[in-house]
């Protein structure tokens, strides 16, 4: 397994944390309550991986980060992400919730019709549920069916997802179709 590194770093939204590997951005953390919480579930999150700055590359996906969490413009679609041991499913199902602009959102069943199945909505649910790339593949922008915000596993719950999408001016908890998306083949 290749070595992996992680920084913490301030958003508007409190202190976030990345991990990083040769292959790319391994996860992204959400504030926990306290630093050292975050700190922590970081290093549960990725045993051996050391704390250290972030390379150039992965400098500037922060300030992206930092950028779209204070409201600005910025797009993280092309970053760069290791998905080593992260199910195909889950990969596909993070194509298509990357494809969904800020200020944007889709369903959980909107993602599974664009899989293929509109019987795999609570299965898209559960693969970001365990999306370690947290703001990258923006798992706050997928609804419940109805609009409604449904679960969101970072610390807040669903307060946490919407602060979010209204800081991306997205209206929180109702549906605003983007649906200029192709469904997967």
């Amino acid at each position: 397994m290749m070595s992996r590194q992680f920084a913490l770093f301030d958003t508007a939204i409190g202190r976030c944390a990345i991990a990083w590997s040769g292959l790319g951005i391994v996860a992204v953390q959400l504030p926990e309550a306290r630093e050292a919480d975050t700190r922590a579930r970081t290093k549960r999150r990725l045993p051996g991986a050391s704390e250290a700055p972030p390379p150039p590359a992965v400098a500037r996906v922060v300030a992206a980060i930092v950028a779209l969490l204070g409201g600005e413009a910025s797009d993280l679609s092309t970053v760069v992400l290791d998905m080593d041991g992260v199910p195909e499913f889950n990969r596909r199902v993070y194509a298509i919730a990357r494809q969904i602009p800020p200020g944007a959102t889709l369903t959980y069943g909107e993602i599974a019709r664009r899989l293929g199945d509109p019987g795999l909505a609570r299965a898209v649910g559960q693969a970001l549920g365990r999306n370690p790339f947290a703001i990258i593949v923006p798992c706050h922008r997928v609804l419940a069916a109805g609009g409604k915000l449904g679960g969101f596993s970072a610390n807040g719950g669903a307060d946490t997802k919407r602060r979010m999408l209204a800081i991306e001016g997205a209206p929180a908890g109702e549906p605003t179709l983007f649906d200029a998306l192709d469904p997967a083949p």
